[in-house]
């Protein structure tokens, strides 16, 4: 008889406690916001990822990945990868080469700027790694880009002999090297999951680890950070420090 009665003690108590569960799921966390903070707000064109890596990569995949991260951005508009694929295909050219061919296509698309990605390591295995690069062609911010001939740089696929980068390059750049079986790179992983996954799903944060594309776009965020970072900088002048990269390798 006792032991009937704690077998039933122990039954009301588990689904007492099943009950509370239920009326207090766990809640979702609540992610840091990322704004351009400049004078104007730009409006920025997703090229095609260029594939260094020797692995099988989608490049308009990728670059929708970057562009789910990017227009999270505040403060930015940004023009989805099928517009510059229609203008690439008008010019008849596969991939931007030079600054003058992304001034090109901005003047098409009426943009401020390119973001073109590079993909140079991609292992999507847990512990998943992914090398990528960023160059954001142009000033970046909007400004009056002076006039381009499109006839004299269709055909124009690198840069002439005599020709030599500026003193002061318009692109500016963020590469980085995510590797999961990074002890920091695993701790920043779970930090920006924080408010991007659900809390009662079957894998919570652990799906950062096991999904490549939303590892990818952890580390789109992460270089998209230093970006922001660094046109912040490039608009407030000279005189004001430029900001410290991410803490990702």
């Amino acid at each position: 008889m006792r032991r009937m009665r704690s077998i039933r003690f122990c039954a009301a108590t588990a689904l007492l406690a099943g009950v509370v569960s239920c009326a207090t799921p766990p809640k979702y966390g609540q992610e840091t916001p990322l704004n351009l903070n400049t004078r104007v707000h730009p409006l920025w064109a997703i090229a095609p990822a260029l594939n260094l890596s020797g692995q099988q990569v989608d490049p308009l995949l990728q670059a929708d990945l970057l562009y789910q991260q990017l227009q999270a951005v505040g403060n930015v508009t940004v023009i989805p990868v099928n517009r510059v694929v229609a203008v690439y295909a008008a010019l008849g050219i596969d991939k931007v080469e030079t600054e003058k061919q992304a001034m090109l296509v901005c003047q098409q698309l009426g943009c401020d700027g390119l973001v073109v990605p590079t993909v140079t390591a991609y292992d999507p295995y847990n512990p998943p790694k992914f090398g990528v690069a960023l160059q954001l062609l142009g000033r970046g911010v909007a400004v009056d880009q002076p006039h381009i001939d499109a006839r004299l740089l269709v055909r124009q696929a690198t840069p002439m002999a005599t020709e030599t980068l500026p003193s002061h390059p318009q692109f500016i750049q963020a590469v980085g090297v995510f590797d999961a079986a990074n002890g920091s790179v695993h701790a920043a992983v779970l930090d920006y999951a924080k408010g991007r996954n659900d809390p009662v799903g079957p894998l919570g944060t652990k799906e950062y680890f096991v999904n490549m594309d939303r590892y990818c776009g952890f580390a789109y965020h992460a270089l998209i950070v230093d970006l922001v970072h660094e046109v912040e900088s490039r608009e407030a002048g000279p005189a004001v420090t430029a900001a410290t990269p991410g803490n990702y390798p």
